[in-house]
Protein backbone atom coordinates (compact mmCIF):
# COMPACT_ATOMS: atom_id res chain seq x y z
CA UNK A 1 0.00 0.00 0.00
CA UNK A 2 2.84 2.32 0.65
CA UNK A 3 4.11 1.81 -2.52
CA UNK A 4 1.67 2.54 -4.06
CA UNK A 5 0.37 5.71 -2.75
CA UNK A 6 4.09 6.73 -3.79
CA UNK A 7 3.58 5.30 -6.82
CA UNK A 8 0.71 7.88 -7.54
CA UNK A 9 2.05 11.09 -5.79
CA UNK A 10 5.49 10.73 -7.91
CA UNK A 11 5.17 12.15 -11.20
CA UNK A 12 7.16 11.61 -14.31
CA UNK A 13 6.30 15.12 -16.12
CA UNK A 14 6.56 12.92 -19.42
CA UNK A 15 10.08 13.51 -21.40
CA UNK A 16 10.51 16.92 -19.12
CA UNK A 17 12.77 16.82 -15.93
CA UNK A 18 10.78 17.92 -13.01
CA UNK A 19 12.17 20.73 -10.99
CA UNK A 20 11.69 18.95 -7.62
CA UNK A 21 12.44 22.29 -5.76
CA UNK A 22 9.22 23.58 -7.53
CA UNK A 23 7.41 20.57 -6.45
CA UNK A 24 8.06 21.67 -3.10
CA UNK A 25 7.45 25.00 -3.49
CA UNK A 26 3.67 24.18 -4.45
CA UNK A 27 3.55 22.22 -1.15
CA UNK A 28 4.62 25.10 0.86
CA UNK A 29 2.19 27.58 -1.53
CA UNK A 30 -1.14 25.10 -0.82
CA UNK A 31 -0.08 24.29 2.99
CA UNK A 32 -0.47 28.20 3.05
CA UNK A 33 -3.78 28.17 1.69
CA UNK A 34 -4.26 25.50 4.23
CA UNK A 35 -3.78 27.67 7.20
CA UNK A 36 -5.55 30.79 5.94
CA UNK A 37 -9.35 28.97 5.88
CA UNK A 38 -8.59 26.88 8.59
CA UNK A 39 -7.02 30.24 10.56
CA UNK A 40 -10.89 31.33 9.42
CA UNK A 41 -13.13 28.46 10.60
CA UNK A 42 -11.68 28.02 13.94
CA UNK A 43 -12.13 31.86 14.62
CA UNK A 44 -15.53 31.38 16.80
CA UNK A 45 -13.51 28.91 18.74
CA UNK A 46 -10.72 30.90 19.70
CA UNK A 47 -9.72 33.52 22.71
CA UNK A 48 -7.28 35.18 24.02
CA UNK A 49 -3.93 35.69 22.38
CA UNK A 50 -4.69 32.96 20.17
CA UNK A 51 -6.88 34.98 18.12
CA UNK A 52 -4.05 37.50 17.65
CA UNK A 53 -2.00 34.20 16.64
CA UNK A 54 -4.42 33.35 13.76
CA UNK A 55 -5.00 36.21 12.69
CA UNK A 56 -1.30 37.29 11.92
CA UNK A 57 -1.00 33.54 9.99
CA UNK A 58 -4.29 34.08 8.29
CA UNK A 59 -2.91 37.20 6.86
CA UNK A 60 0.74 35.52 5.57
CA UNK A 61 -1.16 32.02 4.46
CA UNK A 62 -2.66 34.66 1.80
CA UNK A 63 1.01 35.02 -0.12
CA UNK A 64 0.03 31.15 -0.69
CA UNK A 65 -1.75 32.07 -3.92
CA UNK A 66 0.80 34.78 -5.13
CA UNK A 67 3.66 31.62 -4.87
CA UNK A 68 0.87 29.76 -7.34
CA UNK A 69 1.29 32.75 -9.55
CA UNK A 70 4.94 33.06 -9.55
CA UNK A 71 5.01 29.77 -10.69
CA UNK A 72 2.50 29.63 -13.55
CA UNK A 73 4.35 32.07 -14.49
CA UNK A 74 7.64 30.80 -14.68
CA UNK A 75 6.36 27.80 -15.82
CA UNK A 76 3.87 29.01 -18.54
CA UNK A 77 6.21 31.64 -20.24
CA UNK A 78 9.35 29.42 -20.37
CA UNK A 79 7.29 26.46 -21.88
CA UNK A 80 6.59 28.99 -25.00
CA UNK A 81 9.85 30.31 -25.27
CA UNK A 82 11.88 27.32 -25.18
CA UNK A 83 9.39 25.86 -27.82
CA UNK A 84 10.90 25.87 -31.44
CA UNK A 85 7.50 25.58 -32.99
CA UNK A 86 4.08 26.91 -31.23
CA UNK A 87 0.78 25.19 -31.63
CA UNK A 88 -1.88 27.32 -30.21
CA UNK A 89 -4.38 24.46 -30.75
CA UNK A 90 -1.94 22.40 -28.43
CA UNK A 91 -1.34 24.86 -26.34
CA UNK A 92 -5.31 25.60 -25.39
CA UNK A 93 -5.58 21.68 -25.09
CA UNK A 94 -3.28 20.88 -22.48
CA UNK A 95 -4.24 23.83 -20.45
CA UNK A 96 -8.13 22.80 -20.54
CA UNK A 97 -6.71 19.28 -19.97
CA UNK A 98 -4.90 20.49 -17.15
CA UNK A 99 -7.66 22.76 -15.27
CA UNK A 100 -11.33 21.23 -16.34
CA UNK A 101 -11.19 17.83 -14.89
CA UNK A 102 -10.28 18.27 -11.79
CA UNK A 103 -12.42 21.61 -11.84
CA UNK A 104 -15.85 20.06 -12.82
CA UNK A 105 -15.92 17.72 -10.80
CA UNK A 106 -15.31 19.32 -7.65
CA UNK A 107 -17.67 22.29 -9.29
CA UNK A 108 -20.50 19.43 -9.28
CA UNK A 109 -20.13 18.61 -5.85
CA UNK A 110 -20.57 22.12 -4.94
CA UNK A 111 -23.75 22.63 -7.35
CA UNK A 112 -25.15 19.34 -5.15
CA UNK A 113 -24.42 20.56 -1.99
CA UNK A 114 -25.95 23.98 -2.81
CA UNK A 115 -29.20 22.33 -3.72
CA UNK A 116 -28.94 19.86 -0.37
CA UNK A 117 -28.31 23.06 1.95
CA UNK A 118 -29.59 26.17 0.19
CA UNK A 119 -28.83 28.05 3.50
CA UNK A 120 -25.16 27.76 2.51
CA UNK A 121 -25.65 28.06 -1.28
CA UNK A 122 -24.66 30.73 -2.96
CA UNK A 123 -26.82 29.74 -6.14
CA UNK A 124 -29.14 32.44 -7.56
CA UNK A 125 -32.69 32.79 -7.04
CA UNK A 126 -34.79 32.30 -10.21
CA UNK A 127 -33.29 29.68 -13.08
CA UNK A 128 -31.96 31.99 -15.94
CA UNK A 129 -30.12 33.93 -13.32
CA UNK A 130 -28.49 30.28 -12.27
CA UNK A 131 -27.97 29.18 -15.37
CA UNK A 132 -25.52 32.44 -16.59
CA UNK A 133 -23.83 32.29 -12.95
CA UNK A 134 -22.91 28.82 -13.72
CA UNK A 135 -21.81 29.78 -17.18
CA UNK A 136 -19.27 32.66 -15.53
CA UNK A 137 -18.02 30.21 -13.11
CA UNK A 138 -17.34 27.34 -15.54
CA UNK A 139 -15.61 30.65 -17.80
CA UNK A 140 -13.77 31.74 -15.09
CA UNK A 141 -14.91 35.11 -14.88
CA UNK A 142 -14.66 35.43 -10.89
CA UNK A 143 -11.75 37.14 -9.91
CA UNK A 144 -10.86 39.29 -12.78
CA UNK A 145 -14.50 40.83 -12.07
CA UNK A 146 -17.13 41.32 -9.65
CA UNK A 147 -18.61 37.99 -9.53
CA UNK A 148 -18.29 35.64 -6.70
CA UNK A 149 -16.91 32.09 -7.45
CA UNK A 150 -18.85 28.98 -6.20
CA UNK A 151 -15.80 27.59 -5.64
CA UNK A 152 -14.28 29.76 -3.13
CA UNK A 153 -10.88 29.80 -4.00
CA UNK A 154 -11.22 29.43 -7.89
CA UNK A 155 -11.09 33.25 -7.87
CA UNK A 156 -7.39 32.65 -8.84
CA UNK A 157 -8.39 30.83 -11.73
CA UNK A 158 -9.64 33.65 -13.50
CA UNK A 159 -5.45 35.03 -12.83
CA UNK A 160 -4.30 32.15 -14.45
CA UNK A 161 -6.75 31.63 -17.54
CA UNK A 162 -6.29 35.44 -18.12
CA UNK A 163 -2.24 34.86 -17.92
CA UNK A 164 -2.52 31.89 -20.26
CA UNK A 165 -4.79 34.05 -23.05
CA UNK A 166 -2.13 37.19 -22.52
CA UNK A 167 1.31 35.05 -22.91
CA UNK A 168 1.30 33.72 -25.86
CA UNK A 169 -0.33 36.91 -27.03
CA UNK A 170 2.23 39.25 -26.04
CA UNK A 171 4.98 36.89 -26.98
CA UNK A 172 4.23 36.55 -30.69
CA UNK A 173 2.08 39.81 -31.33
CA UNK A 174 6.16 41.85 -29.86
CA UNK A 175 8.23 39.18 -31.43
CA UNK A 176 10.23 38.03 -28.47
CA UNK A 177 11.62 35.70 -29.63
CA UNK A 178 14.19 37.32 -31.58
CA UNK A 179 15.04 39.77 -28.73
CA UNK A 180 17.89 39.24 -26.68
CA UNK A 181 17.58 37.48 -22.95
CA UNK A 182 18.60 40.85 -21.36
CA UNK A 183 16.35 42.86 -23.56
CA UNK A 184 13.49 40.64 -22.21
CA UNK A 185 14.57 41.50 -18.68
CA UNK A 186 14.15 45.12 -18.94
CA UNK A 187 10.76 45.36 -20.86
CA UNK A 188 9.54 43.23 -17.87
CA UNK A 189 11.19 45.17 -15.23
CA UNK A 190 9.27 48.10 -16.70
CA UNK A 191 6.11 46.45 -16.60
CA UNK A 192 6.93 45.51 -13.04
CA UNK A 193 7.44 49.10 -12.41
CA UNK A 194 4.48 50.05 -14.45
CA UNK A 195 2.22 47.76 -13.03
CA UNK A 196 2.58 48.89 -9.17
CA UNK A 197 2.47 52.84 -10.21
CA UNK A 198 -0.80 52.00 -11.81
CA UNK A 199 -1.77 50.09 -8.76
CA UNK A 200 -1.00 52.12 -6.53
CA UNK A 201 -2.41 55.34 -8.34
CA UNK A 202 -5.98 53.32 -9.48
CA UNK A 203 -6.25 50.29 -8.08
CA UNK A 204 -7.00 46.86 -10.11
CA UNK A 205 -5.66 43.24 -10.16
CA UNK A 206 -2.33 44.07 -9.04
CA UNK A 207 -1.38 39.93 -8.16
CA UNK A 208 -1.44 39.99 -11.88
CA UNK A 209 2.49 41.38 -11.48
CA UNK A 210 3.53 38.02 -9.12
CA UNK A 211 3.35 36.08 -12.74
CA UNK A 212 5.66 38.72 -14.09
CA UNK A 213 7.66 38.12 -11.04
CA UNK A 214 8.18 34.40 -12.66
CA UNK A 215 8.43 35.25 -16.06
CA UNK A 216 11.98 36.91 -14.66
CA UNK A 217 12.81 34.33 -13.17
CA UNK A 218 12.79 32.37 -16.11
CA UNK A 219 15.07 34.69 -18.03
CA UNK A 220 17.31 34.88 -15.39
CA UNK A 221 17.79 31.43 -14.15
CA UNK A 222 17.24 28.66 -17.63
CA UNK A 223 18.21 31.70 -20.43
CA UNK A 224 20.87 33.82 -18.65
CA UNK A 225 21.73 30.72 -16.38
CA UNK A 226 22.00 32.82 -13.38
CA UNK A 227 22.36 31.25 -9.78
CA UNK A 228 22.03 32.55 -6.12
CA UNK A 229 22.40 29.51 -3.34
CA UNK A 230 21.81 32.19 -0.34
CA UNK A 231 19.39 34.57 1.14
CA UNK A 232 16.44 32.57 -0.08
CA UNK A 233 15.13 30.81 3.01
CA UNK A 234 15.24 34.37 5.02
CA UNK A 235 13.53 36.12 2.15
CA UNK A 236 10.77 33.58 2.59
CA UNK A 237 10.74 34.00 5.88
CA UNK A 238 10.52 38.03 6.38
CA UNK A 239 7.90 37.84 3.32
CA UNK A 240 5.77 35.92 6.07
CA UNK A 241 6.73 37.90 8.72
CA UNK A 242 6.05 41.14 7.24
CA UNK A 243 2.82 40.55 5.95
CA UNK A 244 1.70 38.79 9.56
CA UNK A 245 2.51 41.99 10.73
CA UNK A 246 1.74 44.27 8.24
CA UNK A 247 -2.16 43.10 8.95
CA UNK A 248 -1.62 44.51 12.94
CA UNK A 249 -0.09 47.79 12.08
CA UNK A 250 -2.05 48.61 8.34
CA UNK A 251 0.75 48.65 5.99
CA UNK A 252 -0.99 49.75 2.30
CA UNK A 253 -1.48 46.55 0.47
CA UNK A 254 0.25 47.74 -2.78
CA UNK A 255 3.54 48.27 -0.56
CA UNK A 256 3.15 45.01 1.28
CA UNK A 257 2.73 43.31 -2.39
CA UNK A 258 5.84 45.05 -3.94
CA UNK A 259 7.78 43.32 -1.43
CA UNK A 260 6.30 40.12 -1.16
CA UNK A 261 7.27 40.29 -5.03
CA UNK A 262 10.95 41.07 -4.47
CA UNK A 263 11.03 39.07 -1.36
CA UNK A 264 9.71 35.51 -2.77
CA UNK A 265 11.05 36.32 -6.11
CA UNK A 266 14.62 36.04 -3.89
CA UNK A 267 13.27 32.69 -2.70
CA UNK A 268 12.16 31.17 -5.91
CA UNK A 269 15.28 32.01 -7.19
CA UNK A 270 17.43 30.59 -4.29
CA UNK A 271 15.14 27.45 -4.40
CA UNK A 272 15.56 26.30 -7.86
CA UNK A 273 19.25 27.04 -7.68
CA UNK A 274 21.31 23.75 -7.29
CA UNK A 275 22.82 23.42 -3.98
CA UNK A 276 21.05 26.19 -2.43
CA UNK A 277 20.16 26.23 1.29
CA UNK A 278 16.49 26.31 0.07
CA UNK A 279 16.49 23.52 -2.71
CA UNK A 280 17.96 21.35 -0.27
CA UNK A 281 14.34 21.44 2.40
CA UNK A 282 12.49 21.63 -0.97
CA UNK A 283 12.73 18.64 -2.55
CA UNK A 284 11.74 16.63 0.98
CA UNK A 285 9.71 13.88 -0.29
CA UNK A 286 6.42 14.37 1.76
CA UNK A 287 6.43 18.66 0.50
CA UNK A 288 6.92 17.65 -3.06
CA UNK A 289 3.90 14.62 -2.51
CA UNK A 290 1.34 18.07 -1.29
CA UNK A 291 2.79 20.00 -4.29
CA UNK A 292 2.43 17.47 -6.90
CA UNK A 293 -1.46 16.79 -5.57
CA UNK A 294 -2.10 20.95 -5.38
CA UNK A 295 -4.39 21.55 -7.59
CA UNK A 296 -6.90 18.96 -6.11
CA UNK A 297 -5.59 19.45 -2.41
CA UNK A 298 -6.74 23.99 -3.68
CA UNK A 299 -9.81 22.68 -4.76
CA UNK A 300 -11.29 20.67 -2.58
CA UNK A 301 -9.66 21.42 0.61
CA UNK A 302 -11.85 23.94 1.81
CA UNK A 303 -14.58 21.90 1.29
CA UNK A 304 -13.45 19.15 3.55
CA UNK A 305 -12.80 21.80 6.22
CA UNK A 306 -16.08 23.13 6.09
CA UNK A 307 -17.63 19.76 6.86
CA UNK A 308 -15.33 18.92 9.90
CA UNK A 309 -16.15 22.92 11.10
CA UNK A 310 -19.80 21.81 11.10
CA UNK A 311 -19.20 18.82 13.03
CA UNK A 312 -16.69 20.12 15.37
CA UNK A 313 -20.11 22.33 17.56
CA UNK A 314 -21.36 18.21 18.57
CA UNK A 315 -17.99 18.03 20.25
CA UNK A 316 -17.13 21.31 21.02
CA UNK A 317 -19.14 24.60 21.52
CA UNK A 318 -18.11 27.83 19.96
CA UNK A 319 -18.66 29.04 23.91
CA UNK A 320 -16.32 26.95 25.11
CA UNK A 321 -13.28 29.02 23.41
CA UNK A 322 -9.96 28.18 23.93
CA UNK A 323 -6.39 29.58 23.46
CA UNK A 324 -4.99 25.63 22.93
CA UNK A 325 -7.81 24.67 20.64
CA UNK A 326 -5.91 26.11 17.27
CA UNK A 327 -2.88 23.91 17.97
CA UNK A 328 -4.68 21.06 19.05
CA UNK A 329 -6.84 20.92 15.71
CA UNK A 330 -4.32 21.98 12.78
CA UNK A 331 -2.63 18.68 12.76
CA UNK A 332 -5.99 16.01 12.49
CA UNK A 333 -7.17 18.55 10.36
CA UNK A 334 -4.79 19.01 7.80
CA UNK A 335 -4.80 14.95 7.74
CA UNK A 336 -8.03 14.82 6.81
CA UNK A 337 -7.79 17.51 4.12
CA UNK A 338 -5.03 15.40 2.77
CA UNK A 339 -6.70 12.35 2.57
CA UNK A 340 -9.99 13.66 0.53
CA UNK A 341 -7.32 15.46 -1.84
CA UNK A 342 -5.59 12.42 -2.21
CA UNK A 343 -8.52 10.45 -3.62
CA UNK A 344 -9.20 13.51 -5.73
CA UNK A 345 -5.95 13.27 -6.97
CA UNK A 346 -5.94 9.74 -7.34
CA UNK A 347 -9.46 9.39 -9.19
CA UNK A 348 -9.55 12.67 -11.20
CA UNK A 349 -6.98 14.27 -11.65
CA UNK A 350 -3.81 12.40 -11.98
CA UNK A 351 -5.75 9.84 -14.87
CA UNK A 352 -7.73 12.67 -16.64
CA UNK A 353 -5.32 15.54 -16.14
CA UNK A 354 -1.98 14.47 -15.94
CA UNK A 355 -1.47 11.22 -17.72
CA UNK A 356 -3.56 12.83 -20.40
CA UNK A 357 -1.40 15.97 -20.87
CA UNK A 358 1.92 13.97 -20.49
CA UNK A 359 0.43 11.59 -23.51
CA UNK A 360 -0.48 14.38 -25.53
CA UNK A 361 3.14 16.09 -24.53
CA UNK A 362 4.38 12.67 -26.25
CA UNK A 363 2.78 13.06 -29.29
CA UNK A 364 3.91 16.87 -29.83
CA UNK A 365 7.33 16.73 -29.13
Amino acid sequence: MKDWIISQLEISHATHNPLKPMEGLRGIAVFLVFLVHYSSLITPWLADTTIIISSFIHNFGNLGVDLFFILSGFLIYGTILSKDHFSSNNYIRRRVIRIYPTFLFVFVIYIFLSVLFPEESKLPLDTFSIVIYLIQNVLFIPGLFDVKPLITVAWSLSYEVFYYILIPILIFSLSMKTWSSKIRVTFWVLVTFLGFLIAFLYGGPVRLLMFVAGIILFELKNVLTINIKSWGNISFVLALLFVGFGGVVNIDYNVSLAVVYILFFVFCFSALSNESSSSKWLVYSPLRWLGNMSYSYYLIHGLTLKFLFLLLPVLISPTQSSSFLYFWLWLPFFFATLIVSFFLFVIIERPFSISKRNNSALKCD
